[in-house]
């Protein structure tokens, strides 16, 4: 098979959906669907995502480190299974010789990148968290440069192309398809919106939130939610609303656990609430929609405050913290509903700063990159 590029990383919707996103931003610039690779893991999303895209696919048996003392049995396969994939990886690529590696990060980009660097085959290394996290710092050691989603990091080689994103998203027009969208998720076209979305896992702080969101204004005839709670959550989440709404209740409230067609969630929203995930950012600043968002404490190094704070700094988004959200959504959200023109400059400043998302100026670097050429 003739390899134009490997695109490689994975193990979560995180790293998978802006692979699939370079992908289609390169199958848009004509370049051959069959003539793209894409190198998973074994055990991660990608194994269900990737599949129907009618992409060429490979998955290694590999895993990540995990950062606990307890999972030194876990951890200690760690070296044995990426030492095979890399040699599995180094057969396929001497076979095939893709002009250039790109990695989007995760445990499942690593075998491809040792691979690349031992062939010396040009790497571009993918970057999406406004603070890079370990995976982005220890392969951007080999790259030839680096797509960062922010403009300012301390990568070397780094050139800001914005985050890459679904084609779905780059293109919608969320004045236009406003209507059609809140049709297809059921939601009434006169009131006033609200999205919530706690990430692929779902969130449960921001379940709890919605939860009392619900009970405060649960005789409100101008509001709706539409809350996708996680398919871990979601039963649960469920029989907890059953509980609170009866057969007069005025709010509006429609609770799943997955949706797939996000474009119709930005569009059909008022104000989406949501986590700081690198994902959500780019989408928001993609379609400029107003927000209020939420950092998961949890995350490495806090990346997710960094990642909301560019949003926040320029007037795009509300910042809330876990510990706070369940107390203050129903303030905040009454707050935005009372003060259009608030909401307005929100999405407008958001919008602002995904330009270069829209433009899906990553896929020009990873060409320019495969061409022998410098960047700009």
């Amino acid at each position: 098979m003739t390899v134009f590029a490997a695109v490689a990383g994975g193990g979560t919707s995180g790293h998978v959906v802006p692979a699939l996103a370079i992908i289609d931003a390169l199958v848009e610039r004509e370049h051959d669907r069959s003539h793209i690779l894409y190198v998973g893991a074994l055990r991660g999303v990608e194994t269900t995502l990737v599949p129907p895209t009618g992409t060429p696919h490979v998955f290694f048996d590999v895993v990540g480190l995990r950062r606990s003392l307890t999972a030194w049995r876990h951890n200690f396969r760690f070296v044995p299974k990426l030492l095979r994939a890399r040699r599995r990886a180094i057969e396929m690529f001497r076979a095939d010789r893709p002009r250039v590696v790109v990695s989007v990060g995760g445990y499942a980009s690593l075998p491809a990148v040792l691979a690349a660097r031992s062939l010396k085959i040009p790497i571009v290394v993918v970057s999406y968290d406004r603070r890079p996290g370990r995976s982005s710092r220890i392969t951007s050691r080999f790259a030839s440069v680096v797509a960062t989603a922010f403009p300012e990091t301390d990568l070397r080689r780094a050139v800001h192309t914005g985050a890459p994103v679904r084609a779905e998203i780059r293109r919608l027009d969320r004045r236009t398809a406003r209507d059609e969208a809140r049709r297809r998720l059921d939601l009434p076209l006169d009131r006033f919106v609200v999205v919530v979305v706690g990430g692929s896992l779902g969130s449960g702080a921001l379940n709890d939130a919605v939860e009392a969101l619900v009970r405060q204004c649960r005789d409100d005839s101008d509001l709706a939610v539409f809350q996708v709670a996680g398919d871990r959550f979601v039963e649960v989440v469920q029989e907890r609303m059953r509980q609170i709404l009866t057969s007069d209740t005025r709010i509006v409230l429609r609770v799943v656990g997955y949706h797939s067609q996000m474009e119709d969630l930005y569009a059909a929203a008022d104000v989406v609430v949501g986590r700081g995930g690198a994902g959500t950012i780019a989408e928001i600043a993609t379609v400029g929609v107003p927000s209020i968002l939420v950092p998961w404490s949890g995350a490495a190094d806090d990346h997710q405050t960094e990642n909301v704070r560019w949003l926040t700094d320029a007037g795009a988004a509300v910042s809330l913290s876990d510990d706070s959200v369940v107390d203050r959504l129903p303030s905040v959200i009454n707050d935005l509903r009372a003060d259009p023109r608030r909401l307005a400059e929100m999405g407008h400043a958001a919008y602002d700063l995904g330009d270069a998302n829209r433009r899906a100026a990553v896929a020009d670097l990873v060409m320019t990159t495969a061409e022998g050429r410098s960047p700009g």
